[in-house]
């Protein structure tokens, strides 16, 4: 989305406005001083209201726009702030800098929330159990339905506002890195990190020093999901966590009448009953400051770091995915999520 084609001067006329409207075909303009900082919204209502009240053609836009317009910013862009402004019926909402200038424009159709993290994909494997398909692909890359596993991913993470990605990786890592770039066809920021030798799900982590927030989402780029982000995080938040972790319940039905039983003595019976178990699923949140204190380039895999968090005391909770979730990492998971995709909405 291109900010120049939303932005409007303040000594331009109604004439002009309807122009900039019919060109770009939308219903909201953002009036900028001459020092290109936002001084109102002005939309297709407004210049209605404004013809009806005896203005003309020339009148300039900055009297009938309106000056207490809704906006965001670094301070004021929370998960609670945006469901508000799509409950108010907001389509383009301005994420306005410091400054008073306009950042950039969110679509509130498209972007699902703003979260404030940063993230990062894990793309260093080898794919062995995938061989052959992996000899000249890295397993991100391989095809599932219109676009790469790991594009499913750095989507989702865009459409919830993330806007800073790194992609650790190794094996064939000059072709991830062509394909993506620097995210700039996104409108996000990817950087990567090379993975010499393999340091686990966190000891690549740990070597990164570019966080731009204090919440890190990591995450396996060969699992297809459709993840709540913006759910994670806020248990994240409200449940003051130093990690959670995403979960898959793992259900198992004992196919017999199980016996409750104390001192000898059997209590109660219970028919074929099922237990839920919850498994990891490869998705942490983290903050930063965890982070930090791991020993840089040592390697570090998620189940150690969570283990030395329940030994301390730290907070460590779940959140379990309600959705789909598939880890490709056999032949058999490949054809399954090739087959599900199919079935999903674009």
């Amino acid at each position: 989305m291109n900010v120049n084609d939303y932005i409007i001067r303040q000594k331009a006329t109604i004439m002009d406005a309807l122009r900039q409207l019919n060109k770009t075909q939308t219903f909201t303009l953002f009036v900028v001083d001459e020092s290109e900082r936002v001084v109102g919204a002005l939309t297709d209502g407004d210049i209605r209201r404004g013809l009806i009240n005896g203005c003309s053609l020339e009148t300039d836009v900055f009297s009938i726009c309106l000056k207490s317009f809704r906006y965001v910013d670094r301070e004021n862009s929370s998960p609670q702030k945006i469901a508000e402004l799509r409950r108010l019926g907001i389509r383009l909402i301005p994420y306005i800098s410091e400054e008073g200038k306009i950042e950039k424009l969110i679509d509130l159709q498209k972007t699902k929330g703003l979260l404030p993290i940063d993230a990062v994909l894990m793309a260093g494997g080898r794919g062995e159990r995938l061989r052959p398909l992996t000899d000249d692909t890295p397993k991100p890359l391989l095809p599932l339905g219109e676009k790469p596993i790991i594009e499913y991913n750095i989507d989702r993470m865009a459409g919830y506002g993330v806007e800073n990605i790194t992609i650790s990786v190794h094996y064939l890592s000059d072709k991830i890195k062509a394909y993506f770039g620097n995210g700039e066809r996104k409108g996000i920021r990817i950087r990567y990190i090379d993975e010499d030798k393999p340091l686990g799900t966190l000891g690549a982590v740990s070597t990164i020093r570019h966080f731009e927030n204090d919440v890190v989402l990591v995450m396996n780029s060969d699992l297809f999901t459709n993840i709540d982000l913006e759910e994670f995080y806020l248990h994240f938040i409200e449940s003051e966590a130093d990690m959670a972790v995403a979960s898959i319940p793992y259900n198992i039905t004992v196919p017999y009448a199980v016996m409750q039983t104390s001192d000898g003595l059997v209590r109660a019976f219970e028919e074929k009953p099922t237990y839920t178990y919850y498994s990891n699923g490869g998705i942490y949140l983290i903050k930063r400051s965890i982070i930090e204190e791991l020993n840089e380039g040592e390697r570090c895999d998620a189940t150690d770091l969570m283990q030395q968090l329940i030994d301390n005391g730290r907070r460590l909770t779940y959140f379990p995915i309600v959705g789909y979730w598939i880890d490709i990492g056999k032949p058999e998971d490949y054809k399954k999520a090739q087959e599900f995709v199919k079935y999903i909405k674009k």
